[in-house]
């Protein structure tokens, strides 16, 4: 990519993807165009072509998705399938029809088959059935890699995927329903302090393994990607190391201050009971991740008292 060429990042104020445009900003790529969800509603699909018809990107990074944890798939699924659905097929359809150079599609490590093998490698892809508590959200973005391969096969389109693992960091949603594992656990770690209770109960067993990567490294593997990968195949990326949601607890307790007990609540599920994924291929082309993982979590939790000051420390 030239230094001056225009991409456009979708989902720009997202977790993903506010870390790209940081990402694209320090490698000096200053020329980039951006909307918010009230000034292009990316599930429209005349807003979507008239934009791009607009004003043609070269390079189109694609992190705008409806996410959320297990609870939000779960009692969403419909809102999870169609919103995604509608945002890629406009965005990977319109960049290529005005003659976007190339575009990074992102998915998502629960694109796997619930009881995969480990580490997950790419070619595991429909290899058996979804984790049912979020199989419309990854369906949706099976669909997403699926669209980028046909468009690279019938157009010679030059659309390419990345698949991360867990993401974390800066930017993250602190929902209290809707959030992910670990900016759940430190809005939860840190009330409990702020509370001076004496403990904290987590969902499920404790015992599901996850591999969690800091979003400042899965931006810096998705600018590398556009710069160094064009080809068919999906690419994974993650750290490929795991650690189990207690430990991560345990850890976010340390990080946040919280002195308290750690309890479990088996009656709530605990998703998939493994997930690592074999990101060789990403690591084989020379890129590497740069955080650990409780330095990230420092990191994170910076971010959470800056983005809810009022809530004290």
């Amino acid at each position: 990519m030239e230094k001056n060429a225009l991409i456009y990042v979708a989902g720009h104020r997202g977790l993903v993807g506010s870390a790209i445009c940081r990402a694209l900003r320090r490698e000096g790529f200053d020329n980039l165009i951006v909307r918010t969800h009230a000034e292009l509603d990316l599930c429209d699909q005349h807003a979507v072509c008239a934009f791009f018809a607009e004003h043609r990107p070269q390079y189109v990074m694609l992190a705008a998705a409806k996410v959320g944890g297990i609870h939000a798939n779960a009692t969403y699924p419909g809102e999870f399938i169609y919103q995604n659905l509608q945002i890629q097929n406009n965005v990977i359809d319109s960049a290529y029809r005005n003659g976007c150079c190339k575009l990074l599609f992102l998915g998502s490590s629960c694109i796997y088959p619930k009881l995969c093998p480990q580490p997950i490698k790419e070619e595991y892809l429909l290899t058996g059935p979804l984790e049912p508590t979020n199989d419309a959200y990854a369906l949706a973005k099976i669909a997403g890699i699926k669209m980028c391969q046909a468009y690279r096969k019938q157009y010679g389109f030059d659309a390419i995927s990345a698949m991360p693992t867990n993401l974390y960091g800066p930017g993250d949603n602190y929902h209290p329903e809707n959030s992910h594992v670990i900016p759940a656990l430190i809005q939860r770690f840190h009330e409990a302090k702020m509370a001076g209770a004496e403990q904290v109960t987590i969902w499920g067993t404790g015992t599901a393994l996850r591999e969690f990567l800091h979003v400042d490294d899965m931006a810096g593997a998705c600018v590398f990607l556009m710069k160094n990968y064009s080809d068919f195949e999906h690419v994974n990326v993650g750290c490929q190391e795991e650690i189990s949601i207690m430990g991560v607890a345990r850890c976010i307790a340390r990080v946040v201050g919280f002195a308290g007990k750690i309890y479990t609540d088996p009656a709530k599920p605990d998703g998939t009971p493994r997930k690592l994924m074999d990101s060789g291929k990403l690591l084989g082309m020379g890129w590497r991740p740069t955080h650990m993982l409780e330095s990230g979590l420092r990191d994170a939790y910076r971010d959470f008292l800056d983005t809810h000051h009022s809530w004290g420390c």
